[in-house]
């Protein structure tokens, strides 16, 4: 094809061609810049942690991680990172693995949203979803495209696939059932998210959304209710969704 395309193209084109090639190479084969910011109560953080950068190796991508590990183990916290305005700066995809339920400060709470409003992607994870759940505004929550404010009993939930055409859903199965987690109850769903897989509550038989998308001004989110245990961040299903939503998310 590209000696069809050399024979009938004016040299000029082949010579910008071939300039652009390099630059293309380049930008494939560098690394996807993560930041994960992880802290708070209910979780072992740590190890997830470690789940999720032994699953970018697996899968041999080319990841360079950034870990902000702040905030100690309670509810409320303001975590030094975000004092920085450009904190987002340099990354192509912010990880939420946070759980800080009880901060409400509102100018805290926007200059984490406002740089993912601008462009900065996002993966968010489980107790991202509650943290600051007491605030007033709903910035965070929009950045997340669900809101929730609690969750049901620990179970092994059945998962629906509602959209395996979907490049995040591509090795996730028609249906997967998880190991001991919980199901947390979305109020809401926001109008540009992508609801791309489902529970079912086992109290009321109310559908809820566990895997989804969102676009939050120019910034791409993939969530997950799910990865309350370490038994979900050993099961490959789980990573391998997650690490596709950080791809997904950064662009790549």
């Amino acid at each position: 094809m590209l000696r069809t395309l050399f024979t009938h193209i004016l040299p000029i084109c082949c010579v910008l061609a071939l300039v652009n090639l390099p630059h293309a190479a380049a930008d494939e084969s560098a690394p996807i810049k993560v930041l994960l910011i992880t802290g708070g109560c209910c979780h072992d953080y740590p190890f997830q942690t470690m789940s999720l950068q032994k699953a970018a190796k697996a899968r041999k991508l080319n990841v360079d991680w950034t870990i902000i590990d702040q905030g100690g183990d309670g509810t409320d916290a303001q975590i030094d990172l975000y004092k920085n305005a450009d904190w987002a700066k340099g990354f192509d995809v912010v990880i939420h693995n946070e759980c800080f339920a009880k901060t409400t400060d509102e100018n805290y709470i926007k200059s984490i949203t406002k740089p993912h409003f601008e462009g900065t992607n996002a993966v968010v994870i489980h107790c991202a979803m509650h943290t600051y759940r007491d605030a007033k505004i709903d910035d965070w929550r929009h950045m997340l495209g669900v809101t929730s404010r609690r969750h049901e009993h620990k179970s092994n939930y059945p998962v629906r696939n509602a959209k395996p055409d979907h490049p995040v859903m591509k090795d996730f199965p028609k249906e997967w059932t998880t190991p001991s987690d919980e199901l947390y109850i979305i109020e809401k769903v926001w109008p540009n998210t992508e609801v791309l897989a489902t529970s079912v509550s086992e109290k009321t038989g109310d559908l809820h959304p566990v895997i989804w998308t969102n676009t939050y001004g120019k910034g791409r989110v993939f969530g997950t209710t799910y990865g309350h245990s370490n038994e979900t961040f050993e099961d490959n299903v789980f990573l391998n969704v997650v690490i596709n939503g950080m791809v997904w998310a950064a662009g790549k």
